[in-house]
């Protein structure tokens, strides 16, 4: 079933480490004889050079910001190249005025910090406890995800010009529709010509409003770990 496969599509956190870690020394040795026999990308959430950097410089693309951002791997740079690094508007105050009106509704009105989080690529963080909030805090909040998922429909409806994803411990990230990882994956396949049966995906947070979730649902064949 493996002699149609070209292309080894991951995700990062989750996946080969857990979050904000290098890789382990067997999987960085798994990647290297992957990559004797197969092409392989990174796809995250995160920038391309952060995702880069804690990869500590393993020769691979990077797909970044749900698509908005790829970095193609120069082997003789050993870095990588920016390909796309799109940016895109954010209605700052229309954002912020949705995000407070979820927090009303949901009780979520006491947070340390900003109401809401605006990156430079146009990506927006809900931060339900706060920009501020202590990491105890985060990680004591909604470890199963039931708190967020139970709403998620809803703030997916709020938001209906991003992609809505249930991001870290306790908030929902979006990226300017029609970004996702799925979109980000046939992007970059359509550049190489490969089609989805040419292709194997691998990743952690594919229940429902996790960033992997659009990729499992979709044509991709998918290992779940």
């Amino acid at each position: 079933m493996f002699d149609n496969i070209k292309l080894i599509a991951m995700d990062l956190d989750g996946t080969l480490t857990q979050h904000k870690q290098p890789l382990t020394p067997e999987n960085r040795a798994a990647l290297e004889a992957l990559a004797k026999k197969y092409r392989l990308v990174m796809v995250g959430a995160g920038q391309v050079m952060r995702i880069f950097n804690q990869l500590e410089q393993f020769p691979i693309d990077v797909i970044g910001n749900y698509g908005l951002q790829y970095g193609k791997y120069n082997p003789e740079t050993k870095n990588l190249d920016i390909i796309r690094d799109a940016v895109f508007p954010c209605d700052r105050e229309s954002v912020d005025k949705r995000v407070t009106m979820l927090r009303e509704k949901y009780g979520f009105t006491e947070f340390r910090g900003e109401n809401t989080e605006f990156h430079p690529s146009g990506c927006v963080t809900f931060p339900v406890l706060g920009t501020k909030a202590k990491l105890e805090d985060k990680l004591a909040f909604d470890p199963d995800r039931k708190k967020r998922r139970a709403i998620y429909a809803d703030v997916c409806e709020v938001f209906s010009d991003y992609t809505v994803f249930v991001g870290g411990s306790s908030s929902f990230d979006m990226a300017p529709m029609p970004y996702n990882k799925r979109y980000a994956l046939e992007l970059y396949c359509a550049e190489l010509g490969l089609k989805p049966e040419n292709v194997v995906y691998i990743g952690d947070d594919y229940g429902p409003g996790g960033n992997d979730e659009s990729v499992y649902l979709s044509d991709f064949p998918y290992l779940t770990i």
